[in-house]
């Protein structure tokens, strides 16, 4: 039996926001919807409320789905129908509710070796805010939050 297929997904505020700020975390490539979102819109089979501009005024402006937005790792194969990852990927969905309790389950980035506090660095730049530092007999790690405020540690 094969393994199964899997992507994480976030609920968040704005999925777009998200998409951006975890891209360029985790070095990974912000899904494009854009072309299927545009053949749907054309056809009417979607109502235009369903979509949005991602990045309008920037030369990496396209159409995306209002409600959703995706990243996927680079190296990963994608999808030519649809423009989602294959692989590695991170779909954010927007939600009603804001986020009222610590995350059930976060991710853990794992810095070079001796580049932890660097990579802190660039995540705060990047709007990531530092929550603790946690130094135990196991291992020491940076536990942060994302713009949105979802917990995620740098090890």
């Amino acid at each position: 039996m094969e393994p199964l297929h899997w992507k994480l997904v976030v609920d968040c505020a704005d999925p777009h926001a998200q998409a951006a700020f975890w891209a360029a975390a985790l070095r990974y490539e912000e899904e494009d919807h854009g072309g299927l979102v545009g053949k749907l819109l054309a056809a009417g089979a979607v109502p235009a409320g369903a979509t949005t501009t991602v990045h309008a005024g920037r030369p990496e402006e396209r159409l995306g789905w209002h409600d959703l937005a995706g990243v996927r790792h680079p190296d990963d194969p994608v999808s030519e129908e649809n423009g989602a990852g294959l692989g590695r990927r991170i779909l954010f969905q927007r939600v009603p509710e804001a986020k009222t309790v610590k995350n059930r389950l976060h991710l853990d980035l794992h810095a070079p070796a001796g580049a932890r506090d660097a990579e802190v660095e660039r995540l705060e730049a990047l709007g990531a805010a530092v929550l603790r530092r946690v130094a135990e007999q196991g291992g020491s790690w940076v536990v942060m939050t994302d713009p949105e405020g979802n917990e995620f540690c740098v090890q």
